[in-house]
Formats: structure tokens, C-alpha cells, sequence
């Protein structure tokens, strides 16, 4: 009698999610032994209940992207792969590149760091602030930069100029400041011309006199006091001097603060080199310069067909400028005397964490930092879709702000533009000031108008009404005794 059995083979495929599926082919044939259909069954069942992969991931520590914290790691790096493992589905074990490299060949041609930990397979992905170049894109597959950057340079901010800026006096307040000043000059004027018109003892007989305050005249003496100079003739007023006076408290005051400002800048100014570019930098021997040997930073300037940067390059290996990290490259360029050539992104961190440091606005060689796999890996993908769906819903942004927010406050050498608030006290004293002024012009016309009332037997109302008519109406007689003089 011939028996019929099933023989079972079993294909276990990953993707790149860790997501495990299993293929089954099946097939029949004599009878087999029990042992063996008991042994596929316990295969079917290990594979079948397996989880998600584990990944090996490699990185530097480098500030913000890899940080210690107690015994755990944190930054930017951190962050974007947390955020990448949940979109993929993914669990990750992370170890810090052994060499404390981030990939280059040797003398015998071999790579080192996480490159090389990427092509000798002891690593699946390398997370850092990988910089995405032709030579590591030959050995290993890189996704899409999850940041862009180039190259420039910090020194201390003493060491550096901005004398290009022709307005540099102007650049002593804000902007907000300068329209401060503009509006209380130009309140400052009117309430002077009004007070002139309202107080009779600056104006005791309209339809006779002419107003020696006009409104020209109100401008013209305002700008006198706020350059200290005097511009007859002057108010006699109680009303129109606490105006004055004010202002001239409040000129005083504002013309101290600016040349305060002034000192400063013109001293630190004649201190001071014009370094502002690359070209500046090559150009000059006073300032020694350098970058960390054998990075993509040094790399670019050795194979650049560029004569400034060719001539930095040799400048550099002459003179063996080199920093072994970044942070010894900041920590000389605190010192003085040296500016750092590094990656634009890892230079503003270090200007927002040392105040000393200022970045060169010039900014070269754009490249992109990048996620390496292994050549032909399918995890490059899904990875390069993943970051760009974290830029596209604004958690790369988010990622940024968060490590590379700044700890300084305004302590250059030339101090900060002067903002309103600094001299909020003394806008409020001449808004009270103005204030005052026309609220005394208004009351010494009230007693004018009441001893007016009383001797000719009229509401001192309408007698206040008819003078303020007749002192914005250039002089036109509305009182009963102008209007019988010119019946006559």
C-alpha cells in the first residue's frame, strides 16, 4: 500500500521595516518520517513568530548630533533616527564608531570610522553628520541629506570687520528706536504749536498779534534743542516751558546713549581686520587658519582647481594648522589669532554657544549630510522617503531649532543697536510731559475765559468755545466787541 506525504520547505524574506514573510512550497512524495514533519512544524512556527529586525547602527559623538547623557545618548541624530524607526517600524541598537572616525582611507587603502564599519558589515546604517561625497558614495549607498550645509570659517568676533556697511551710524539704534525718536519729535512739535495757540500768555490778543509759533517755527525750534542749540524765540508760557524742558531732558538723554554707542563702535572698530571671506583669509598671514586633517573639509580644498583654495590647502599642510576635532578647532579660534575651517551648520553651534565667535557670511563647496547602508542595500529607500517626509512636515526644522538654540545674549565688542525698551522711562516722561503741557495751556485759557465770562455776563463756556474758534481760525473775530468794531 503507498502512503502519500507532504514535504514543506519554508523561505523566511525581510524587508527593509523587519517585517518577516514566509513563503511555503509545497510538494508530495513517498512517506517521510514523523520527526521530520514535527521539525518543519517548529521551524514554521520560530519564523513565523519572529519580530521586527534589530539594526546596527553606528555614529560619532560630535555636538548636537550625538551627546552623553548619563548613560544614554541624545541630539539631533538621536532624534532623527527615533523619528525614522517609528515611521518604518524598526527597533535599532546604537554604539559609537570605534575609532572616534568618520570614514576615510588609510595609506593602504583601506576605510576607516563608520565607513568602514559600513563596508566590513559590522554596522547596517551609520547616523551622524555623515557629509555625502563621491568617494564614500563609491563604497557605501547613501539616502537623501536629511541637512544641507558647506563650508566657512569662525574667529573671534575682534578679529573680524563689517565695514561694509556704509550706515554703520545708523546701525547704532534699531530701527524701532529711530521711529521712536521720529514720532516724539514730531508729537513734541505739534503740542508746542498748540500750546502757542492755546495759552493766552503766549498769545493774549489773536485778533491783533500775529503767532510767533507757527508751525514751522515749532518744528524748526525742536530740532534746535535735540542738537542743543537754541532757536528763538522761546516759550514764556508755564505750559510751553514744561514742554521745552522735557524735551530738552529727553535730547539730553537720547544724544548720551547714542554717543556712548558711537565710542564703543569707533573703538572696536580700529581694532579690527577685514576678514570676511575666503579670499581675505588667503590673502593675509597675520591669522593663522586650519581644519580637521583628513575630513571632506580639508579633501575639498586639496582637490579644488580653485587657485585661493588650492593656496589655503598648501598654506595648511605647510604649516600643519590642523585640528584633531572640532571642539579643538573652537577652542583655538577662542583664543585668538585662528579661524577654524569647518561645516557651516556645526560653526553656527559653536557661534550660538561661544559668544566670542562670529561665522564668515561666505559660505562654499554646499553639500548635504547623509544616512550610509551598505552598497545595494534596500534599506536606502525607505530611509531617503522617511526623511523627506520628516522635512516635509517640518520635523527636521523642528529637530534644528530644538539643538541649535542659541545661549547668547548681545556682548559683541560694538554692543547691540539701542532698542525703545532700553529707554522706555524717558519716552513715558516726555508723553507725560506733552500731556501736562497742553492740559496747563488748557486751563490757563479756562481762567482767561472764566474773568471774561464774569465781566461780561456770558457762560464761560461759550467764551472758551469763541476763543478757541478765533485761535485756529488765524485771527478771526467772533467775540461781540472785534464784531461791533467791524460793524463800524
Amino acid at each position: 500500500m503507498c502512503k502519500l506525504y507532504i514535504v514543506c520547505s519554508f523561505h523566511a524574506l525581510s524587508n527593509n521595516k523587519g517585517v518577516t514573510t514566509v513563503y511555503v512550497q509545497v510538494t508530495s512524495g513517498k512517506m517521510a518520517p514523523v520527526g521530520f514533519i514535527l521539525l518543519s512544524s517548529a521551524l514554521l512556527a520560530g519564523v513565523c513568530t519572529a519580530g521586527p529586525q534589530v539594526l546596527k547602527v553606528t555614529t560619532i559623538k560630535e555636538e548636537p548630533y550625538v551627546m552623553s547623557k548619563g548613560s544614554e545618548l541624545e541630539g539631533f541624530c538621536i532624534d532623527l533616527l527615533s523619528a525614522i524607526s517609528k515611521k518604518l517600524d524598526f527597533k535599532y541598537d546604537i554604539q559609537l564608531v570605534k575609532d572616534s572616525r568618520y570614514g576615510t582611507t588609510d595609506d593602504s587603502g583601506n576605510w576607516n570610522g563608520m565607513i568602514g564599519e559600513i563596508v566590513r558589515g559590522e554596522a547596517d546604517i551609520a547616523v551622524a553628520p555623515l557629509t555625502l561625497i563621491a568617494k564614500r558614495e563609491a563604497v557605501v549607498d547613501m539616502t537623501k541629506p536629511f541637512m544641507q550645509t558647506g563650508l566657512s570659517f569662525i574667529l573671534r568676533k575682534d578679529l573680524a570687520s563689517d565695514d561694509s556697511q556704509f550706515l554703520s551710524l545708523l546701525n547704532l539704534f534699531s530701527t524701532e528706536m529711530w521711529m521712536g525718536v521720529l514720532v516724539a519729535y514730531l508729537l513734541t512739535s505739534i503740542c508746542i504749536f498748540l500750546v502757542s495757540r492755546i495759552s493766552p500768555c503766549e498769545w493774549e490778543k489773536p485778533e491783533k498779534e500775529k503767532n510767533s509759533f507757527t508751525i514751522s517755527h515749532s518744528f524748526w525750534y525742536t530740532v534746535g534743542a535735540l542738537t542743543l542749540q537754541g532757536a528763538g524765540p522761546h516759550p514764556k508760557a508755564l505750559s510751553g516751558r514744561v514742554i521745552t524742558s522735557i524735551w530738552w531732558l529727553f535730547s539730553l538723554v537720547l544724544l548720551a546713549c547714542y554717543f556712548a554707542n558711537l565710542s564703543l563702535w569707533l573703538h572696536s572698530d580700529s581694532q579690527q581686520l577685514s576678514i570676511k571671506s575666503f579670499e581675505d583669509l588667503a590673502n593675509q598671514n597675520v591669522i593663522e587658519y586650519g581644519t580637521i586633517k583628513d575630513s571632506s573639509s580639508f579633501s575639498f580644498f586639496k582637490n579644488s582647481n580653485n587657485p585661493t583654495y588650492h593656496r589655503i590647502y598648501e598654506h595648511i599642510k605647510n604649516a600643519q594648522s590642523y585640528s584633531i576635532n572640532a571642539e579643538e578647532g573652537f577652542r583655538r579660534a577662542l583664543k585668538g589669532n585662528y579661524a577654524f575651517i569647518g561645516e557651516s551648520v556645526s560653526l553656527d553651534l559653536a557661534v550660538a554657544r561661544y559668544c566670542n565667535l562670529t561665522r564668515a557670511p561666505e559660505i562654499i563647496g554646499m553639500r548635504g549630510y547623509s544616512i550610509a547602508a551598505p552598497l545595494g542595500s534596500p534599506l536606502v529607500k525607505n530611509l531617503s522617503v522617511a526623511i523627506l517626509r520628516l522635512s516635509e512636515s517640518g520635523e527636521l526644522d523642528y529637530f534644528r531649532s530644538k539643538w541649535w538654540a542659541s545661549s547668547c545674549v548681545a556682548k559683541n565688542g560694538k554692543g547691540a543697536p539701542l532698542k525703545p525698551a532700553s529707554l522706555k522711562g524717558m519716552f513715558l516722561l516726555l508723553a507725560l510731559g506733552l500731556g501736562l503741557g497742553l492740559f496747563l495751556a488748557l486751563m490757563e485759557l479756562a481762567a482767561k475765559s472764566r474773568k471774561v465770562a464774569n465781566t461780561e455776563q456770558k457762560s464761560c463756556c461759550s467764551v472758551m468755545s469763541a476763543e478757541l474758534s478765533q485761535r485756529f481760525k488765524g485771527g478771526e473775530a467772533t467775540t461781540s466787541e472785534s464784531s461791533e468794531k467791524s460793524k463800524a
